[in-house]
């Protein structure tokens, strides 16, 4: 069953800034979706979104359904009804997003005593019961938010967002400043309340291999736009957009000395998106751009079983290849269109690979030399050693028979 749908959402700001162009995305309940890219590609800004939590003065079109209802044609008390009890937010940054001179029980319980209208003991009873289910003893609900570590502030955040049971959870870099191992607990946390309660979940990161390793599918951004989209561990390590390979390729994998030593970056940033490039806007920081990317702004298209990307470069088997040879390679075919394996290009005589015409004097030149002479290309009988060499009548055919008999 399809909890989120997501249908050609653009958010521009109130400045004229595109943040996000025309996004098409769909979670089933149960299922995870990571989202990805560079900071400034839209990701925050496309969470925020979903739930209409975004400044005032900034223009939002297209659809975003939750459970077949559309947030965006809400009215406000529907909306103020659905955020916490049909989708909630992890927002990142736990020290920033608790208030520092409150209990963090008294703010867990706040959404509980104003949507789920429960009595104070109630709310705190269900408090309890929070913490204890993301880790933390029960009694912590008196500490202040100062007094938590990294990881434990992070698991109230999460206590935040399971507090009125709600159908999407939306987690923006609930693991940013944590150590590996806090990471990792965080991350299985995440996965066993998936799968407990047939959560739906919409992780942004910044980091492929979280993202590979904790959802099933990975959505890729680039300045507003999803450029690949497909399951999450075939995106990571067989990307087919040039930017999801460079985001793949930037961080160093065990086993591998060379990426460890020399992990390959992206040259340059994202751009402005108030003035983003022509055509597609990768193209400035592409290594593999064409002449007609400045021109053509690629949309999504199949890239495989379940997977799109949004480049010239992806389409049918071989059609990466045939772009490549083209650009490379502009002179005109003989046989075969262009980037067709195997094809004959016609070339000046004396360049390499050209097909020529030798003189007889050239070495492995076929010569035309008189019937019986050594080498020739004659035509023989079938059968005959050397068949293609045709005889005068009379003439021994094998070796045997031109012998001399001796005595």
């Amino acid at each position: 069953m399809t909890l989120l749908d997501v249908r050609n959402l653009t958010v521009t700001y109130a400045g004229g800034a595109a943040a996000v162009r025309g996004v098409d995305l769909r979670l089933d309940a149960g299922r995870k979706l990571g989202l990805a890219g560079e900071s400034g590609c839209g990701k925050s800004t496309l969470a925020l979104a979903l739930l209409r939590l975004l400044p005032a003065g900034t223009r939002i079109t297209g659809e975003v359904l939750l459970d077949g209802e559309d947030v965006l044609a809400m009215k406000w008390g529907r909306v103020r009804a659905v955020r916490w009890a049909g989708a909630s937010v992890v927002f990142q940054g736990a020290m920033h997003s608790l208030n520092a001179v409150h209990r963090i029980g008294d703010q867990i319980a706040e959404p509980i005593l104003l949507h789920r209208k429960a009595t104070a003991a109630g709310a705190k009873r269900k408090t309890g019961e929070l913490l204890e289910q993301v880790g933390l003893p029960a009694a912590r609900a008196d500490a202040y938010p100062h007094e938590l570590s990294g990881g434990q502030r992070q698991r109230v955040m999460i206590a935040m967002a399971l507090a009125c049971d709600p159908r999407l959870i939306i987690a923006d870099e609930p693991t940013t400043a944590l150590d590996v191992m806090i990471q990792a607990q965080i991350l299985r946390l995440i996965e066993q309340l998936v799968a407990d309660q047939d959560l739906g979940l919409v992780m942004i990161s910044h980091d492929l291999a979280v993202l590979a390793d904790t959802c099933d599918r990975l959505a890729v951004m680039y300045a507003g736009r999803v450029v690949e989209e497909g399951p999450a561990r075939q995106v990571y390590e067989d990307a087919r957009h040039p930017y999801a390979r460079a985001l793949a390729a930037a961080f160093p994998r065990i086993g591998d000395a060379a990426s460890r030593f020399a992990p390959r970056g992206l040259a340059g940033d994202p751009p402005d998106p108030a003035a983003l490039p022509s055509g597609c806007t990768f193209h400035p920081r592409c290594p593999v751009a064409l002449e007609s990317c400045p021109e053509e702004d690629p949309v999504l298209r199949a890239a495989g079983p379940e997977r799109r990307a949004a480049c010239v470069l992806v389409g049918p088997p071989g059609a990466e290849a045939g772009a490549r040879r083209a650009a490379a390679d502009p002179e005109p075919r003989a046989k075969g269109s262009a980037g067709t394996p195997g094809a004959l290009v016609k070339r000046p005589v004396g360049e390499p690979g050209a097909l020529e015409r030798r003189s007889a004097e050239e070495p492995g030149a076929l010569e035309k030399r008189p019937a019986g002479t050594r080498g020739a290309g004659e035509q023989r009988s079938a059968g005959t050693p050397g068949a293609g060499e045709q005889r005068p009548a009379g003439e021994p055919e094998t070796l045997e028979e031109a012998r001399p008999s001796t005595p």
